[in-house]
């Protein structure tokens, strides 16, 4: 992933530059030197926000705190972009089932993507349609409104299938 280096406080080449206090406020063109004592005044960083402009955007702000919350940002984005499992055995109880259900009921409320398998093992191989069967009375038990992204597949194992939260924009 593509992380943009920040220039900050001495780091800063500009003589001048276009300063937003950390609430958000431009306080206009000024010299670096100016800005840079107005940051430490308040104990921040001056940070360079972007150098292709004329004079630069700098920002006073705490750089820690910043960094901190980008990548919380890109880590909450990296998970979100994940796919959950959910794996149901042939011989699963009802009481099982429904408790996956309601997990699943979760991750869709979250809008997450979830791909169910119905795994089959040994001599369980021989009765494949009843497993397609079976996968199909555990969706019926799911309360979430849903789609299916991708439509059940026959795999090595057992059948799979991928659903999402359904919404009105894509019903």
């Amino acid at each position: 992933m593509f992380e943009k280096k920040y220039r900050l406080n001495n780091q800063i080449k500009a003589r001048e530059v276009r300063v937003i206090d950390e609430e958000g406020k431009n306080l206009g063109i000024m010299p670096t030197s100016q800005a840079l004592a107005l940051a430490y005044k308040k104990n921040l960083d001056l940070v360079e926000i972007t150098e292709r402009t004329s004079p630069p955007v700098a920002k006073i702000m705490n750089f820690g705190k910043f960094l901190y919350q980008q990548k919380r940002a890109v880590k909450k984005e990296k998970k979100r972009k994940e796919l959950k499992i959910i794996r149901i055995g042939f011989k699963e109880g009802e009481k099982d089932l429904e408790t996956k259900a309601k997990k699943i009921d979760e991750f869709l409320k979250e809008g997450e993507k979830i791909r169910i398998e119905i795994r089959l093992k040994g001599r369980e191989k021989k009765f494949f349609d009843l497993g397609q069967k079976k996968l199909l009375s555990f969706l019926e038990k799911i309360s979430q409104e849903y789609r299916i992204i991708q439509e059940i597949r026959k795999a090595s194992t057992g059948w799979n299938l991928v659903i999402d939260k359904k919404t009105a924009k894509n019903a």
